[in-house]
């Protein structure tokens, strides 16, 4: 029988969400977060204008908003540029638009006097500016830590689940967001459900925004976050706390992040797993989602090339002075032995399969294992 000519789509499993904690907890968050943002905004508009330069001595000034001492330097752009601006009204972005379209464009985050800082914040005083892209390493970590953001208000919205963390990760590859979605398991099958809820963010160019909050402001903004709570009741007295927005996300972040979702062009999930809250086996059991995002598809298709050919590895090959460190760690760690009472075995370098099976191993690390047919058995 031929196929059908308009079969309808693969549909993905079926979405379980908690409603009501949606639609209670959303607008909360956003109405708090405005009316702070709000307060804050009028501050910083009555004390802007006072001009300001970026040069290169040292002084010190007493921030209007955090009332606290703030040492900065007063010098110039990594070019030997010195530029003017207003005091609580420039911003990097400005900076940027003065030095040319393209970076103003291509720039995701800045450097204030050693710190990132968000593009769109303004300029509390003089002080040292750099700029970065998606080239750099601040750029990429910046870019990867707000496409989490980008992942988290999908996994919130399409599932209702109760985020907890969500950064780029350490070995600067990607992201991901830990959330608790009670019985629920994600697999494979709900990466395009996720993936849509994360496209619809890109398209809607929303702008990532920064507002501080005392700790009983951030209390009350994640009241219904058990997980939030605790990371902001452990959080010193006297620590800066900062919360994002984008779209329908408002999440407790550090940041800082780039200029709004619509730079992540490119995004896919890449795997799902489970893990502990705060990596304690006696606590609650999150889903763990990871992904990867870039400027442009060309980026992503490169990028989901390598771990394709990174699924099939080879063997290490020692040249002479990789061979003489080999030996020196072999003969290292065989004293080791020795002096700690152990006695050294040899086994072969590959075995059947069907022995890992046995052992157990094959079901737990087969991912992992370089496994390849010798006369029609698998071989590791």
């Amino acid at each position: 029988m031929g196929k059908a000519a308009n079969a309808a789509p693969k549909s993905g499993p079926a979405i379980s969400k908690d409603d009501s904690y949606l639609q209670s907890v959303v607008p909360k968050r956003i109405a708090l977060f405005e009316s702070i943002k709000a307060q804050q905004l009028s501050c910083r508009q009555s004390i802007a204008g006072d001009p300001i330069k970026y040069s290169s001595a040292l002084f010190s000034y007493t921030c209007p908003i955090t009332h606290s001492l703030t040492h900065t330097l007063l010098i110039t752009l990594p070019d030997g540029t010195v530029k003017e601006g207003k005091k609580w009204e420039s911003t990097p972005f400005d900076i940027a638009k003065e030095l040319s379209k393209s970076l103003a464009s291509n720039a995701l985050i800045s450097q204030v006097n050693g710190a990132l800082w968000d593009m769109s914040r303004p300029l509390e005083g003089d002080c040292e500016l750099k700029l970065f892209t998606f080239d750099s390493d601040e750029g990429r970590d910046t870019f990867w830590h707000s496409s989490a953001h980008i992942l988290g208000q999908s996994l919130e919205m399409t599932y209702g689940c109760k985020l907890c963390i969500g950064p780029c990760t350490t070995r600067g590859e990607g992201f991901y967001y830990d959330a608790f979605y009670g019985e629920l398991g994600l697999n494979e099958d709900h990466f395009d459900q996720i993936a849509l809820g994360a496209k619809k963010a890109v398209a809607e160019k929303q702008p990532f925004e920064r507002i501080e909050v005392s700790k009983e402001q951030a209390l009350e903004m994640f009241s219904d976050n058990k997980f939030k709570i605790e990371i902001i009741e452990d959080l010193p007295g006297d620590k800066t706390i900062t919360v994002y927005r984008c779209g329908p996300l408002v999440d407790l972040c550090r940041g800082p992040h780039i200029p709004n979702t619509s730079f992540a062009k490119a995004f896919t999930c890449l795997k799902a797993s489970s893990a502990y809250w705060r990596g304690d086996k006696d606590r609650e059991s999150l889903q763990r989602v990871y992904g990867i995002s870039y400027p442009d598809q060309k980026r992503l298709k490169e990028h989901i090339a390598f771990l394709e050919e990174a699924k099939n590895p080879g063997s290490c090959f020692f040249l002479p002075h990789g061979s003489r460190i080999c030996n020196k760690l072999l003969e290292f760690m065989r004293n080791q032995y020795w002096k700690r009472g152990y006695e050294e075995v040899w086994t072969p370098n590959m075995f059947n399969m069907q022995l890992w099976e046995t052992s157990g191993h094959a079901a737990n690390y087969k991912e992992n294992m370089f496994v390849f047919e010798v006369r029609h058995d698998r071989c590791s």
